[in-house]
């Protein structure tokens, strides 16, 4: 297989790094509307590319399989691979796939001949590894959700294998794709701010998301999935290092779990929040109050409830993980983290991760030697130190298709689809900001920045060593 060494994966970056990148038709004013260009919008295809879809939950049916329902024209889904049968026959009825093409697992996939250009694997983090080698050993392209694999070790098999079927591998690193980091982006490549002297980053992942992601649900538990600084957190590294643009040098971390763990259940609690429990009235992560009382985190899919009755969400409480006590969980993963990394030209960036706020959406800042660039994800600001004028653009006026059935991650589902297609329609990898090659260093950010966080903080070097 080829091998890749830090000068060849430095190429591959900055080639990623040097495409078009999204420009805005912001009108002029102190308040201006993250736009696409129309010719972004006119790019149709001759004809649609084929796909299966590999894990029809949230985000192989939620985000990528709805594209797909409102761009057939585009991409035709052939194929599903799904455990539960719900989700497997609701993609099945959307897509009219025939029978022999309606798979329980992913294994089930490749006992057949290849029979689609593309899969879009969007099974949990533990079950990227099998499909993905699979997949490239019978000559596919393929969408694959982020962490790439649970391991350093996995995700540069992947990678070599890709390199020597010439496959395009998109990893699902959505922020890339926003109007909103796009367009911060382009001023920092621009100069706008001179060069970029540090960032500070927070992730604020909020304490319902985190109770429910990663206490409750599937990413808790590291060994199930990845540590949070890359089952949550790889989509922080990745544009923080795309951003700057510089690789990563050494990287020191600290976080634990300090709250949602046994030892702080509070006395009178239950097993469960239906059991009974004395003081589910008073908790904020009570599971009746946020699934049932105020209808979050769409019972639907994360339930596969045909229809979301009082009684059908009491019975998957009583009976499934989303019911269960915070604090009696098999969770492990941190909820508190920060990162301090150091990129080449002794860039410095503070990434801290924080479950227990109120509040999502990324805060970032870039500080430049000639003025600095920073924003929420609603709006984004751009200060020039020599004319001492900010310019700033709203966030929230995207402009998305009209027919998109979702706007998840601020337009990133989205654009990463619309790209994805075009780059496997055209063999243009280019066409896509986060192929495999171009994701492996934010990767080892995470896995590096991890080992840290477990050798008490400790300064770990960020050696780009693909095999």
């Amino acid at each position: 297989m080829t091998k890749w060494d830090r000068r060849n994966m430095i190429k591959a970056l900055g080639m990623a790094a040097a495409l078009p990148l999204m420009p805005t038709n912001a009108k002029a004013g102190n308040d201006m509307s993250l736009q696409l260009p129309d010719t972004q919008k006119s790019d149709k295809l001759k004809k649609p590319i084929s796909a299966i879809i590999i894990g029809a939950g949230s985000r192989g049916w939620l985000a990528y399989g709805q594209y797909a329902a409102s761009h057939q024209d585009e991409i035709k889904i052939v194929g599903v691979a799904e455990p539960i049968p719900y989700r497997r026959e609701r993609v099945a009825k959307t897509f009219n796939i025939p029978k022999d093409r309606q798979f329980t697992t992913w294994e089930h996939v490749f006992e057949q001949a290849k029979f689609a250009d593309a899969l879009i694997i969007a099974t949990p983090d533990h079950l990227h590894y099998g499909p993905a080698m699979a997949g490239l050993n019978q000559g596919y392209d393929m969408l694959l959700e982020k962490a790439i694999a649970q391991t350093w070790e996995e995700c540069n098999d992947i990678l070599e294998l890709a390199v020597e079927k010439n496959a395009i591998v998109a990893i699902c690193h959505v922020l890339r794709y926003t109007p909103y980091f796009r367009k911060m982006k382009q001023i920092i490549d621009s100069g706008e701010i001179g060069d970029v002297v540090s960032v500070q980053h927070l992730e604020p992942v909020a304490r319902i998301h985190m109770s429910h992601s990663f206490v409750r649900g599937n990413w808790g538990n590291s060994q199930k999935s990845t540590p949070m600084i890359l089952s949550k957190s790889c989509h922080d590294t990745d544009i923080l290092r795309w951003l700057i643009g510089k690789s990563c040098k050494r990287v020191s971390s600290f976080g634990s779990l300090s709250l949602f763990k046994e030892r702080n259940a509070p006395k009178g609690s239950t097993s469960r929040c239906t059991d009974g429990c004395a003081v589910e009235r008073n908790c904020p992560f009570s599971a009746i109050k946020i699934y049932k009382e105020w209808r979050n985190w769409g019972q639907h899919f994360n339930f596969d409830l045909r229809s979301a009755s009082d009684e059908t969400i009491l019975n998957e409480l009583r009976t499934g993980p989303y019911g269960r006590c915070v604090y009696r969980c098999d969770n492990n993963v941190v909820d508190h983290q920060v990162s301090n990394f150091e990129f080449e030209d002794d860039v410095t960036l503070s990434f801290s991760m924080e479950a227990h706020t109120h509040y999502g959406h990324r805060r970032t800042r870039i500080f430049g030697t000639m003025g600095d660039v920073y924003g929420d994800m609603n709006e984004l600001v751009h200060y020039n130190a020599i004319t001492r004028k900010k310019r700033t653009w709203d966030a929230s006026k995207l402009s998305v298709d009209e027919n998109a059935a979702f706007h998840g991650h601020g337009g990133g589902d989205y654009w990463l689809m619309y790209d994805f297609v075009r780059a496997v329609a055209y063999q243009d990898p280019k066409r896509l900001t986060s192929t495999i090659q171009a994701s492996m260093e934010s990767h080892l950010m995470g896995f590096m920045a991890e080992e840290s966080r477990l050798k008490n903080g400790q300064v770990m070097d960020v050696n780009l060593k693909v095999r």
